[in-house]
């Protein structure tokens, strides 16, 4: 059976065309476009040049904040509760027992089809600027350049997905690629790192904040996730050669970058620490400021988290999320010996109680549900947009931040035998945490667990990269068969050869 890439994972074919993009001053201004292909596209208008990267970063919208992928992202981790009783009961027998079942739960295929989809985008928009760049030269060309490496940072960042849910996936040279033969994770890693070394040699290496495009990614984003690709490889391989890579990509970021950490832990999650000196990489979302119409937003993603939220002193109108997403009590208990009160008070948003900036949350109705929520995704109700309702509204989405690097930094150092107390403390210290000296691994996982906690699998990705995962999750039913999920049969029915041996070296069919 002649098998098209719109098969495998389940849409229509998309092809970006700048010419039915509308003009923007930036990105947030485009929405997710699903154009069909066959439009011609002047490539000699090189001021719609940016246009098709505009919706790539709208993909990440649309896909990368699905709201049952992140769900899925972060169920499996032994501390993160998730999954109502009466709702979506197979996100309960995922965290809880490691239960997988890839024919029956539509979010294992969904979340297969999301990163594609994505993937697509940037194949097809990185095709795009290949033509523009025919009739570029100069500091167009470089401009040119400069948007292929976002591009290829965003396609890196879907493999990247990919790969810590499934292990081994296809790579998708073309969009009209008829063989889906997995590769194996490294090799997966390996086209990762090509894609990350080109953006960090042709995107500006500036913040975010910086960026022409405010918002976008830069050569530092790329060092990051390529840092954090490189600390995967260390433990899977047992190869400490890559803590080098770490430290040198994470030690860049910090010599050079002119990122420093929110001074305020509880407001970095809300309006004022949107696009901060923190962030590294960020899903943008905007009401234009204004009560109705044009919304650039990330549908349900933070809708499905919460709980609901109401003011009896303000009376501003309360907003009401889905309750799926929460933390076990006994990491919350974890969390209250370790002397945790700044973190404790922002991520964890305790039913029945009052939060900081003055809004009451609703205890949970089902006893059989969690009490305590998900705060990083809280949104206080005087800081919505008058008019906006919905759980999170006007609220970006964080996805990497400098608190993460300065934690692979301090880790790298350490497994490398030298100190890593000082980028370890910086993150104590906005926690007013007491500063350690003589940091090891164990407490450097430590405080990744609790910095980092409900943040896109972190915690799992840790626990599996250092063989940790056995100890902590297999009296919960994990095995190290359960790695990954299982392909989803959707997709196997497709196209069979996803059930061939994987690819060990990179190769292009």
């Amino acid at each position: 059976m002649k098998l098209n890439i719109r098969n495998i994972i389940g849409g229509a074919a998309v092809a970006i065309s700048a010419g039915l993009l509308p003009s923007c001053n930036d990105y947030l201004d485009v929405t997710q476009e699903q154009i069909l292909p066959g439009v011609s596209v002047d490539y000699t208008d090189i001021a719609a040049m940016y246009e098709p990267v505009s919706a790539c970063y709208a993909s990440i919208r649309a896909n990368n904040m699905h709201w049952v992928v992140n769900l899925m992202s972060v169920i499996r981790d032994g501390d993160v509760w998730s999954g109502r009783v009466d709702d979506q009961g197979e996100l309960v027998l995922i965290g809880n027992n490691y239960v997988y079942n890839n024919s029956s739960f539509w979010g294992v295929n969904e979340y297969w089809r999301c990163f594609y989809q994505i993937v697509r985008y940037c194949n097809e928009t990185l095709v795009n600027l290949e033509n523009y760049a025919l009739n570029c030269s100069g500091s167009e060309l470089e401009k040119n350049y400069g948007y292929a490496g976002e591009v290829r940072i965003i396609r890196a960042l879907a493999y990247y997905r990919l790969v810590q849910f499934f292990g081994e996936v296809p790579i998708l040279f073309s969009n009209d690629q008829q063989d889906f033969t997995r590769s194996t994770r490294d090799v997966v890693y390996q086209y990762i790192l090509q894609d990350l070394e080109y953006a960090m040699q042709h995107t500006p290496k500036v913040r975010p904040n910086q960026m022409e495009h405010v918002g976008a990614f830069s050569a530092y984003t790329a060092e990051a996730l390529a840092a954090k690709v490189y600390l995967n490889l260390a433990g899977f391989n047992n190869d400490p050669s890559y803590y080098d890579n770490v430290k040198n990509l994470t030690q860049d970021i910090i010599d050079n970058g002119g990122f420093s950490l929110f001074p305020d832990y509880y407001q970095l999650w809300k309006i004022p620490g949107r696009l901060c000196d923190e962030s590294l990489m960020e899903c943008q979302v905007t009401d234009f400021g204004l009560g109705e119409g044009q919304y650039v937003g990330v549908d349900q993603f933070f809708n499905c988290a919460g709980p609901t939220i109401s003011n009896q002193t303000t009376y501003l109108q309360g907003t009401g999320g889905w309750n799926f997403i929460g933390y076990f009590e006994s990491f919350v208990e974890w969390a209250e010996k370790r002397g945790e009160t700044i973190r404790a008070t922002t991520s964890f948003l305790v039913g029945g109680t009052t939060t900081p900036s003055g809004d009451f949350v609703e205890p949970a109705g089902n006893p059989q549900n969690t009490n305590i929520w998900n705060g990083k995704f809280y949104l206080p109700l005087d800081q919505f947009t008058d008019g906006r309702t919905q759980y999170g509204d006007n609220n970006n989405v964080r996805i990497l931040r400098y608190a993460d690097v300065l934690l692979m930094n301090a880790e790298a150092k350490v497994r490398l035998g030298q100190n890593g107390d000082a980028p370890f403390n910086l993150v104590r210290d906005r926690a007013d945490m007491p500063e350690l000296s003589g940091v090891t691994v164990e407490q450097i996982l430590d405080e990744r667990r609790m910095e980092l906690c409900c943040e896109w699998g972190e915690r799992y990705a840790d626990l599996i990269r250092t063989g940790l995962a056995e100890s902590v999750l297999g009296p919960n039913g994990w095995t190290p068969e359960k790695t990954y999920f299982p392909i989803p049969q959707t997709q196997i029915d497709l196209a069979p050869s996803l059930r061939n041996d994987p690819y060990t070296t990179l190769t292009q069919p």
